[in-house]
């Protein structure tokens, strides 16, 4: 086999929510594997930059607000202008809200959907027309999660966002293979992340989930830097539509 097929030498990857956690554990699995980066976050993400540059790829940082899908031009513009191209983009910007599904606010709702979801599809759709225009194809990852596969508790908007990031992945994957774009997404299982802090702080919850991880314990963001390596690269090619469980077991219990 050839191991150069996992190569992203010369490659060029956006990355949403860059700045820390599962998005920096991204950014640094596709800089060593040779892509230079366009971090985009709501905030600065300096440690991000200095770990990218210490591998020796350049890193754009963009600052942008992903509650709504105006700054979507300005990121495809400035990775452009910056790099000449995109070929890689990966959309793991997101956020949490909970409360029990009676309580459950109209804003909660809205502000889940708009960046979980609308952002993901309109940057998606934004980000294929310019692959589109380059003639290459080019690779999406979206970031699912375990409630995408399952309804959770205390999540509603959650839920509902990221059953809709593994749906809208396979409709991108229907209609955009023809133009040698592959979109697939990864559902991390339960991660040690700001998202998760509230649920490692309740003792009793965190010992239940434990409990039904094989792997027994919560993962890492350097756990899907080879996933998405592997579904940026193209050693996986022929993988389209596809939402990988990177979740130590947790959906064979």
């Amino acid at each position: 086999m050839n191991l150069d097929r996992f190569s992203l030498e010369g490659k060029v990857a956006i990355v949403t929510g860059c700045s820390t956690g599962l998005g920096q554990g991204m950014v640094l699995g596709l800089a060593t594997a040779g892509a230079d980066i366009v971090g985009v976050d709501y905030v600065a993400s300096p440690e991000t930059k200095e770990k990218v540059e210490a591998l020796g790829r350049k890193y754009v940082e963009i600052q942008a607000n992903l509650l709504s899908i105006d700054p979507v031009d300005e990121i495809i513009n400035k990775a452009v202008e910056s790099f000449g191209k995109i070929d890689i983009l990966v959309n793991n910007a997101g956020i949490i809200r909970r409360e029990d599904a009676v309580d459950f606010s109209e804003k909660d709702w809205d502000d889940v959907m708009n960046i979980n979801l609308k952002t993901v599809f309109f940057l998606s759709q934004g980000v294929a027309k310019q692959f589109i225009k380059q003639g290459n194809g080019g690779k999406i990852i979206n970031i699912a999660s375990m409630l995408s596969f399952q309804g959770g508790i205390r999540v509603p908007s959650y839920t509902a966002s990221k059953s809709g990031v593994m749906g809208i992945t396979k409709l991108m994957a229907n209609e955009w293979a023809k133009h040698n774009i592959n979109v697939n997404a990864i559902a991390p299982g339960y991660m040690a992340t700001a998202n998760t802090a509230p649920l490692r702080a309740d003792e009793k919850r965190s010992k239940e989930i434990l409990e039904r991880i094989p792997a027994d314990r919560w993962g890492l963001p350097e756990d899907l830097a080879g996933p998405v390596v592997f579904l940026s690269s193209e050693a996986g090619a022929y993988v389209n539509g596809y939402t990988l469980a990177v979740d130590g077991g947790w959906l064979a219990r």
